[in-house]
């Protein structure tokens, strides 16, 4: 063959399917380990404060490790395009371990809160990690479907996370909470360690540390501020008057850092975009309503309600699939309608309600009615999370398309932070107050202190008096939370109405799966060409390869059938092709290919040395014009997706559809299955 070829696959893994699924079951341990421990604490948290007293910061226990996994995803991310990602993933879970082991022994609440800082530093490499690993060694027609399997791991966690929690706590002890994650990690470890392999590529970066340093430290003053502030501390005290001033110094020094950073964790100038603007606020809002409900809602359960660990974590279901399903919902219809703005809208109002109605629990309120306020509440959650990295993504440049998407999901994980230390503060000054008036008179047995918590096993025993002031007060306490989150909500929705509703890019309307079925999911902070390559593998992904190559065949004017068509491509990766030679090249069955080798001679596009089965197979000059018209024509189809991201304009562009157009229509798999089962049924 003579045709010459514009790209080179050969830098693509050559992975056997078998390994591909060793890999991919090592990444998704390592995801499923890092995604489960952002909600599997939730159900455990009572007992936690119990035991180690420590109702007051409570909350802490889960903004410690969302603060520390939101700050530390763009260095791994960057770290791993630098030196190679299998290195620096084997390191995230050896953190996440140590950090799991170190949880699980904890004295103290103290310690404890420290530690959970350690997994998620760790939490956030694998969960960029996974996600980017499996990249680099799958086919960009399948990264679509492994995807969905990657964005399914989210979901499930999001959903069983609260029931294991429950479960540990109620037939264990809450450490196995963490304890769990060391077999799972292990096996990650040795599984990522034998099959995985080294990155070749690497993509040369400025890693803003000091910036990330800056972010994440300026949060921790304000976070710190507002969980403190009247409960450890005075207002009125020097340690918050020093948080305040240290909150507000940082901040100014971050600004100052990113105006000069060559490649800043967050460019300010994104933020001069109304649409980019609007969507950060209403995420920062949903991320603070949905960690704090998770947060919270146990506490109501069991402390109030008196159900177990595992039957708390049972009903928060109706509102984890409240989320689930208009997440997904508002994805599929975005898809199909091209309109999105009335999903905030809508998602932001529902929110409003559902906090409002969880707002009115009481001591004994049915079970009915706690359920419709937490699904509600979910259905109001999910309408929201899709459209913003939608709505971003359709008002940005090419050039800010990867730092404006994660921009967009790091909000909303920054505002589960805030939310998750606010709610906690509230809740712990309102308790103080609230005890005070419900057992006022009541005297407490020995060695009980309300502000300290206790575990529901032991409230449980004490004294009626003491048992019903004490719920009561927790019950207001909790009401107080979820009624002050209404205004909030009251505010997202106002800002959804700032949104700019713009007809959809066909790559932006397509739903990455890691954030469709990914209520909690963590930012991926991918690069503008990253991001790119995930919306075209989404869409790739879904597409029928016979009909795909008959409108090619059409595009370059070749009365081929798809399966011609693909064989002639493909023809060109084999030196001095035989018929015997490609069937055992490509595994096609020989009736078939002689039939398709047939076609091909018929219409003039190869011809053969000699009639023999060791003849050479070769290209005419109209079958080498055919493949560049067939190549030509998969380009064009790719960047037509782009609609308004000229690869003209972008040469990064222009090689990414060169290369996708090579891979892709080099990618006959389905072509080749419907042939052996053709020649099975047949035999």
């Amino acid at each position: 063959m003579v045709a010459s070829k514009p790209v080179s696959r050969t830098d693509q893994p050559q992975l056997s399917q078998g390994r591909i699924w060793l890999i991919l079951s090592g990444l998704l341990l390592g995801m499923l380990i890092s995604s489960l421990d952002q909600t599997i604490v939730a159900t455990a948290l009572p007992t936690i404060a119990g035991e180690l007293h420590g109702l007051s910061h409570l909350s802490w226990v889960v903004t410690a490790y969302l603060l520390a996994s939101t700050a530390s995803t763009p260095l791994w991310g960057k770290l791993g395009d630098l030196y190679g990602r299998k290195r620096f993933f084997q390191a995230a879970i050896v953190i996440f371990l140590i950090g799991s082991v170190l949880c699980g022994i904890a004295g103290s609440r103290g310690g404890l809160i420290i530690f959970r800082a350690v997994q998620g530093i760790g939490g956030g490499g694998l969960i960029v990690g996974s996600q980017s690993i499996i990249a680099d060694v799958v086919s960009p027609r399948e990264r679509g479907q492994y995807q969905g399997i990657f964005g399914a791991v989210f979901g499930v966690t999001s959903v069983i996370g609260p029931l294991l929690g429950g479960f540990f706590v109620d037939n264990l002890t809450w450490r196995w909470v963490f304890y769990i994650n060391l077999p799972i990690g292990v096996v990650a470890l040795i599984v990522t360690g034998v099959v995985l392999p080294k990155s070749t590529n690497t993509v040369q970066h400025v890693i803003d540390y000091l910036g990330a340093a800056l972010l994440a430290a300026a949060a921790t003053c304000l976070i710190l501020l507002t969980s403190l502030g009247g409960t450890t501390f005075a207002w009125a005290s020097a340690p918050i008057y020093g948080l305040g001033v240290g909150g507000v110094v940082l901040i100014i020094a971050f600004l100052l850092v990113e105006r000069r950073a060559a490649e800043p964790v967050l460019p300010l100038h994104l933020f001069t975009n109304r649409v980019f603007a609007a969507s950060s606020a209403i995420g920062f809002v949903i991320g603070f309503a949905m960690f704090g409900a998770i947060t919270y809602l146990p506490q109501y359960l069991q402390v109030v309600q008196g159900v177990g660990p595992t039957a708390s974590g049972l009903k928060l279901l109706p509102m984890m699939a409240g989320v689930l399903l208009t997440s997904i919902g508002s994805g599929q219809l975005i898809s199909r309608t091209g309109r999105y703005k009335i999903f905030p809208i809508f998602g932001t109002a529902i929110t409003a309600v559902g906090l409002f109605l969880l707002s009115r629990l009481n001591v004994d309120t049915p079970a009915w009615e706690s359920s419709i306020g937490m699904f509600v509440l979910g259905v109001g959650i999910g309408s929201v999370m899709q459209v913003l990295v939608i709505a971003v993504q359709n008002a940005v440049d090419y050039s800010d398309l990867g730092v404006a998407t994660s921009g967009a999901t790091f909000f909303r994980s920054i505002g589960g932070s805030f939310g998750t230390a606010i709610f906690g503060a509230i809740f712990a000054n309102t308790l103080t107050g609230n005890v005070a008036h419900y057992l006022a008179g009541v005297p407490l047995p020995p060695g009980f202190s309300p502000e300290a918590g206790a575990d529901p096993a032991v409230l449980a025993k004490l004294p009626p008096a003491v048992h019903t002031g004490f719920i009561e007060a927790y019950a207001a306490s909790i009401r107080t939370v979820f009624l002050v989150a209404v205004p909030f909500a009251v505010v997202a929705f106002g800002i959804t109405w700032l949104l700019k509703e713009v007809p959809l890019r066909i790559t932006t309307s397509s739903s990455d799966p890691a954030e469709t079925y990914a209520p909690t999911a963590m930012p991926a902070f991918r690069t503008s060409l990253q991001e790119m390559q995930r919306a075209i593998d989404v869409l790739t992904g879904r597409e029928n390869q016979r009909q795909l190559y008959r409108r090619l065949a059409q595009r370059a004017d070749l009365p081929l059938s798809a399966e011609s068509c693909w064989l002639l491509y493909r023809l060109i990766d084999i030196s001095k092709p035989t018929a015997a030679g490609v069937s055992a090249t490509l595994g096609l069955p020989r009736d078939w290919l002689d039939d398709h080798l047939g076609q091909l001679s018929d219409e003039a596009l190869i011809t053969r040395d000699s009639p023999s089965e060791d003849a050479t197979i070769r290209a005419t000059t109209a079958g080498d014009q055919a493949v560049q018209r067939l190549l030509q024509a998969r380009r064009d189809a790719l960047a037509g997706l782009l609609q308004g991201w000229s690869p003209d304009d972008h040469a990064e562009l222009e090689q990414l559809i060169g290369k996708l157009a090579d891979e892709l229509l080099a990618d006959g798999g389905q072509l080749l299955h419907d042939a052996r089962l053709s020649r099975d049924a047949s035999s």
